[in-house]
């Protein structure tokens, strides 16, 4: 019996298929789940969200958001999502660039300023793990 899996942000619906197994990256650690999963809502951290069809893994970025298991039903709403195949490295690698200098460069940044690009750079080293796992 599979899973079916959705994976949504603001932007878009990342990932829709039926699945085998999923580990979701979460504030107390990483979950897993199979078919027949007791009900879960959980808190998604970001980190690599992991999906598993037959002998195939197939590997996602994900930051901040909430996984919902009801039945043989996973919903991930997350903030941010990207499959592998669509990390663009040198686009990530410039864009963590740039939320570094901005940040180094701040005086009196506000909270919340200070939180977005905290979030942008965790978010690109996670996108940068998932693209270089593979080396």
């Amino acid at each position: 019996m599979p899973l079916t899996l959705e994976i949504v942000t603001p932007e878009a619906r990342v990932y829709s298929d039926t699945i085998d197994t999923v580990v979701i990256p979460t504030t107390t650690g990483e979950v897993g789940i199979l078919p027949g999963h007791i009900p879960l809502l959980t808190q998604v951290e970001h980190g690599e969200l992991r999906v598993t069809k037959g002998n195939v893994t197939t590997w996602l970025a994900v930051s901040g958001g909430f996984a919902e298991v009801e039945g043989d039903r996973v919903h991930v709403l997350a903030e941010h999502a990207i499959t592998e195949e669509k990390i663009d490295e040198h686009a990530v690698e410039a864009a963590l660039k740039r939320a570094e200098d901005e940040l180094k460069a701040a005086k009196d940044i506000d909270p919340q300023q200070y939180e977005h690009l905290q979030t942008l750079i965790r978010y690109s080293g996670t996108q940068l793990a998932v693209k270089r796992r593979r080396r």
